[in-house]
């Protein structure tokens, strides 16, 4: 009939015009370089005041877990201590558990509690709470952390990820056609995939762009005008409060260096939240970066212990330099919760190969809040490391993750010290490829520098297992497995930019 033959070519023009629009889409966003406020990094500081920091776990001879933590009783510690300022970015801030509940710590209530607290001291003191709009569910639900923040007056900044690029840019183009256009909205239509409550399709199906705000830091002016920082691993998320994690506090010009990267990714998400809110704090800021800096201009590093401040893709360039100029002599200790970027693991293998001792420990990727995942990426990463020589253990976890991003090296080239690099990124191509946001510290210092000893010993009791009655770490052997489908899954999941990590 010639209105059902017109229906059928009016659709198929219309299905034409779409996949063409979501192809345009897909290559016009994949041209568009990174916003200002991503890749940044700093020259090398002095290193004043650093400290390493670590949460641990094990499990004792009757086979129970037992946990040791710093990280957060130094935040809450730095919270306590701001005066002038204080400023917070973390990824995962909520209390949603998974199957299986993790009862160790309520950090995210704990943080919320804390930051209130001190607002309610200090009522003109600028207070900046940065997040991960994945803790609203993009909006679609109500979080009460951050509503309790918001009502204490401290401003709660959502990062605005439309602005970043598409790591899996083929369902992007396709969600920025079709669903991005209508927004968002709350709604009764499918269970939290993430926790407790119900929230719209538009939510979940934003979820599946897997972009994030990731960084886990802290920035505050204290009272004597020293501005002090906290880099690290960690989230204030009570699923993740067991996990094992790093940092390390600092003080001095390596601070600003960071507060200048906050700084512009408070620009780049102002239009997503009060905008006049947001800019007024970005002139606070900027102001009292000049008030409380000890010097009238940042100084360069002198001294024999230096800090660097990097940022997502940064953080891959320095990795990569470290592993090319690595040879005979040179140790490589890398503890990871991620692995997977084709060009470290390149060239860890080719530092392997010229003489460089490097250990590997990961974790095991069993364990999600509850959930049990299969192993990808590490487990086939381990397998391809081993087959080139390199050791790799496991981390003995029971159901927290090891999720500690640290990377410890002696003198490589023509730099006899020693370096550790640590903070929120995997070594994934989505976290270090310029697609989420990360930040990462670098200290550069003498063998004998105390927090590069702390990092040391931390990295040898899991790697030796040399404290009695505790074990923290398994060997390669325990979770092996070099089968084809996890090495195609991994490959083709860390290519195309479809999965979690």
């Amino acid at each position: 009939m010639p209105i059902l033959r017109f229906l059928r070519t009016a659709l198929i023009r219309i299905g034409v015009l779409v996949v063409a629009y979501v192809l345009v889409v897909f290559v016009i966003t994949s041209l568009i370089p990174p916003p200002e406020a991503v890749a940044m990094s700093s020259v090398s500081r002095p290193a004043n005041e650093v400290r390493f920091l670590a949460d641990t776990s094990w499990m004792d001879e009757s086979g129970n877990r037992q946990i040791q933590q710093q990280i957060f009783d130094a935040v809450f510690e730095l919270i306590d201590e701001s005066h002038h300022f204080l400023l917070i970015d973390m990824f995962l801030f909520n209390d949603w558990q998974g199957p299986a509940a993790e009862t160790h710590r309520a950090l995210s209530a704990e943080l919320t509690a804390a930051v209130v607290a001190r607002k309610q001291q200090r009522p003109t003191m600028p207070v900046v709470f940065i997040t991960d709009p994945v803790n609203s569910i993009y909006r679609g639900l109500d979080s009460i952390h951050l509503a309790e923040l918001r009502e204490a007056g401290v401003l709660v900044v959502e990062t605005d990820l439309t602005k970043l690029q598409d790591s899996n840019a083929i369902y992007s183009g396709i969600w920025r056609t079709l669903i991005k256009p209508f927004g968002n909205a709350k709604a009764d239509t499918i269970q939290n995939p993430l926790g407790d409550g119900r929230v719209s399709l538009r939510s979940v199906l934003t979820m599946a762009n897997f972009k994030a705000n990731h960084r886990k830091l802290i920035i505050a002016g204290r009272e004597e005008g020293s501005n002090k920082a906290i880099i690290m691993s960690a989230n204030p998320h009570d699923g993740s409060s067991a996990h094992r994690n790093v940092a390390m506090a600092f003080t001095g010009e390596a601070v600003i260096d960071l507060l200048q990267s906050e700084l512009a990714l408070l620009k780049l998400s102002a239009e997503y939240n009060d905008q006049l809110a947001t800019e007024k704090v970005i002139a606070q800021l900027n102001e009292l970066e000049v008030t409380n800096s000890n010097n009238d201009s940042l100084q360069h590093a002198t001294d024999a212990a230096s800090l660097s401040v990097l940022n997502e893709s940064r953080i891959r360039d320095q990795i990569i330099q470290t592993l090319d100029r690595a040879g005979e002599g040179v140790s490589i200790d890398l503890l990871m919760f991620y692995l997977s970027d084709r060009g470290i693991i390149k060239a860890m293998t080719a530092a392997q190969q010229r003489g460089a001792n490097l250990r590997v420990m990961l974790d095991a990727n069993k364990d999600a809040f509850g959930r049990t995942k299969n192993g990808v990426p590490n487990r086939p990463v381990a397998a391809e490391l081993v087959a080139a020589g390199i050791p790799v253990k496991w981390c003995a976890t029971n159901g927290e993750q090891c999720h500690a991003k640290m990377l410890l090296w002696s003198g490589v080239g023509d730099d006899p010290r020693h370096g550790l690099l640590l903070g929120s990124g995997n070594y994934t191509r989505r976290n270090l490829k310029d697609f989420n946001l990360e930040t990462n510290v670098l200290l550069v210092a003498p063998a004998e520098h105390e927090a590069i000893m702390q990092a040391r010993k931390y990295f040898l009791d899991q790697w030796d297992d040399n404290i009695p009655g505790r074990t923290y770490s398994y060997h390669y052997d325990k979770y092996a497995d070099a089968s084809l489908r996890l090495k195609l899954e991994y490959r083709l999941r860390e290519a195309t930019g479809f999965g979690t990590f």
